[in-house]
This record gives structure tokens, C-alpha cells and sequence, in this order.
């Protein structure tokens, strides 16, 4: 009876260290992941953003890893899809946040997205790097939002800057009814004067909408010397077949939300001629080789499209960017979230796909006019504008 006593509990002690090792064993390797929540517009009429996003977002984890990570810790890259739904971003939030237990989160891919989930980031105080373009994102400044897609603002100048090298005076324009049209359209309306712009029409569409004939029938009886759409697909490029189907043969601007191959296949021939700012990536190999983004470019430009045998857009750079950034930020951190922010706040001189990012407690963007380039559309391809 004793000897039987003793076998049993023998193998209680036995059960009960497998049980101690394997729990250890787990502590220790989630103690050495860094979990980095994304999310992205990886399917629906955004998934031209959210798919290269998410792609870009896997390959730099991917690569950081491989080097070894950060400070001996792997990242895992926890991602959601939204498919453009700021309901979906939400819920996508609240699980990154609460299930997941990430440290950080990347996206989400579009202005409206972007908008629904910082309230939760702020609460939370986790450190959120949003690739979308609005100037609301991340002004006024939020302590815990950040974002690398150049902003509406610079875009707009750009824009204007054509415009006025070109002697154009008289504009229509023409945004979405969402967050990012009507950020756009504010920039638009705020910066015309220092342009020596003025706007004859302006006119929305809705982001479903399939014919914007009857608001560019407005816009042409005032004779304006070019118009500017701002939208992201699948609506600008039916402004743009709309312009050819009524004839109008004033110069068509487009806003950086249009950047991408994407675009010219769904305009078709219709998006000859058109002019658009755009980050460096769609003329990479045009630039000089003492462009200081050129090497990065190059860089990124190889690895996607060969990882993915399909062709670089800008939208996945801002993915990547986020990344990168974030993980320079982790550097020394231990995971803290605080540290982290103050780590990004005081980033400074980091060259990526979208510019070079010089963040501050007053600009949690980072990117000044050297971010945009301007382009032509010419034999379906990118010309770059001197």
C-alpha cells in the first residue's frame, strides 16, 4: 500500500512539472513576440488600398524577423479585414485591443475607418499609425495617433502649384461625401486664395455612385479652366469617363487617393492626360540617383513585386512605412506603450516609401512637400512633371 502511494505520487509530480514546463515554456515564447494588430480594406471597393497594405505589412514583418526582430523579440502581425466598413473597424479594433492583446496597431486604410477607431486607441492608450490620408486624423494632434500617408493638405498644394504654373484660375471641383472628400474639398476651399484660385462650382458624389453627369453638367456651364476630383476609387474614375462621354476638354486633376495602376485600368483611355500628386513610389526609377528616398524605394519596389508578382502602389508604402517606423520605436521599449509613443513622437530623419518623416509633439505626420511629386498619365503609364 505505501509503495502504491508513492508510485501515485510520483506521477502526480511528474504530471505536475510537464504541466510547469509547457506553461513556462509558453510564457517565455509570448514573452519574446511583440504583437502588432492591422487593420486594412483587404477586400470591398478599398481593397486597391487594404490588400498591398496588408501584403506590405506580412513582408516587413516577415523581413524584421528573418534580421531577428526587435531586441531578441519576434513580431506576430495580428490582421483584420474591414472591407471599408467603419463598423467593421471598430469591431476589428475591439478585438486587437481586448482578445489580441496587441501593443500597437497599424491602419486602418481609409479616412472614415481611421476616424471611427481613434477614440478607442486614445482611450486605451495604445499607439495607432493610421495610412490613411485626412488631415483630421491627426489634427489637432492626438497623443496617441500617428500616420504616414502624406496628407491632404500638402496634396492640395501641390495641386495648386500645377495649376498656377500652368495659369489656371478658374476651378469646378468635385469630392466624395465622406470623411476624405470633404477634407479634401475644406483644403481646397482654404488654400485657393493663397493660390490665386478661384472656385466657380463645387459638387459632391456619393462613394456608390455610378453617373456624375448631372454635376459636371453644373460645373461646365461656368467655364472653369480645369477641374479637380477628389475621391478614392471606384468613383473618380467614373468622373474621369464621364468628362470624356460629355466632351469636356478643360485639364482633369485628381487627388494622391487615386495613385495607383488601379486607376488607369479602371478610367481606361479616359485617364489619358489627367495630372495627380502622388507620392514618389509611381516614378521611383525616374528620379536621380542623389533623390534620398530613391535606394528605399528601389528597395521596396523589388521585394513586394517579386514576393508578389504584382505591380507597387503607394498605399501598400504606407503600410510599410508604419511598420518600419514602429519597429525603430520598439527599440528599448520592452513593449511599453508610453515608451513607444514618446519613441514615435521623436522620430526624426526616417527615409521611407512616403518621404521622410521628421515627427514632433506638433506633427504626428512627419512629411513635408518634398513627399509629392506631380504626375501625368501618358500612354497608361506615370510621367513624372518637372
Amino acid at each position: 500500500m505505501v509503495y502504491e502511494n508513492s508510485s501515485k505520487q510520483s506521477h502526480l509530480i511528474v504530471m505536475i512539472l510537464v504541466v510547469l514546463y509547457f506553461f513556462c515554456a509558453s510564457s517565455v515564447s509570448a514573452a519574446q513576440t511583440y504583437k502588432i494588430g492591422g487593420i486594412f480594406s483587404v477586400t470591398g471597393p478599398a481593397s486597391f488600398l487594404g490588400d498591398p497594405e496588408k501584403k506590405s505589412m506580412e513582408m516587413a514583418v516577415e523581413t524584421i524577423n528573418k534580421n531577428g526582430g526587435i531586441d531578441g523579440r519576434l513580431l506576430e502581425a495580428v490582421i483584420y479585414d474591414t472591407e471599408g466598413d467603419p463598423t467593421k473597424a471598430v469591431m476589428a479594433v475591439s478585438k486587437l485591443i481586448n482578445k489580441d492583446k496587441v501593443i500597437a496597431i497599424i491602419g486602418p486604410s481609409l479616412t472614415p475607418t481611421s476616424l471611427a477607431i481613434i477614440p478607442f486607441a486614445e482611450k486605451e492608450g495604445i499607439p495607432l499609425i493610421s495610412c490613411a490620408a485626412g488631415i483630421k486624423i491627426t489634427q489637432p494632434v492626438k497623443p496617441w495617433v500617428f500616420k504616414t500617408a502624406q496628407s491632404d493638405v500638402l496634396a492640395v498644394a501641390a495641386v495648386y502649384q500645377s495649376m498656377k504654373n500652368q495659369n489656371i484660375r478658374k476651378i469646378g471641383i468635385l469630392s466624395v461625401s465622406n470623411a476624405f472628400g470633404e477634407s479634401g474639398k475644406q483644403q481646397l476651399q482654404d488654400q485657393a486664395d493663397q493660390f490665386g484660385i478661384k472656385i466657380v462650382r463645387a459638387e459632391t458624389f456619393g462613394a456608390k455612385d455610378t453617373d456624375m453627369t448631372p454635376q459636371l453638367a453644373k460645373i461646365r456651364k461656368e467655364e472653369p479652366d480645369a477641374i479637380i476630383c477628389w475621391g478614392t476609387n471606384p468613383g473618380p474614375a467614373v468622373v474621369t469617363k464621364n468628362i470624356q462621354q460629355l466632351n469636356i476638354k478643360v485639364p482633369l486633376y485628381q487627388s494622391h487617393g487615386v495613385a495607383s495602376p488601379k486607376f488607369i485600368e479602371l478610367a481606361g483611355s479616359a485617364a489619358e492626360g489627367i495630372y495627380l500628386p502622388t507620392g514618389k513610389i509611381l516614378v521611383a526609377d525616374l528620379l536621380p540617383s542623389m533623390d534620398p528616398q530613391k535606394e528605399v524605394l528601389m528597395h521596396y519596389t523589388k521585394a513586394f513585386e517579386t514576393k508578389y508578382q504584382m505591380t507597387v502602389s503607394g498605399f501598400g508604402g504606407y503600410a510599410y512605412d508604419a511598420i518600419h517606423i514602429l519597429a525603430k520605436a520598439l527599440e528599448g521599449s520592452n513593449g511599453e506603450r508610453e515608451k513607444i509613443r514618446t519613441a514615435l513622437e521623436q522620430m526624426q530623419n526616417h527615409v521611407g516609401v512616403s518621404g521622410i518623416f521628421n515627427f514632433s509633439k506638433e506633427d504626428h505626420n512627419g512629411l513635408g512637400p518634398d513627399a509629392f511629386v506631380m504626375v501625368r498619365i501618358k500612354n497608361g503609364t506615370w510621367e513624372l512633371l518637372k
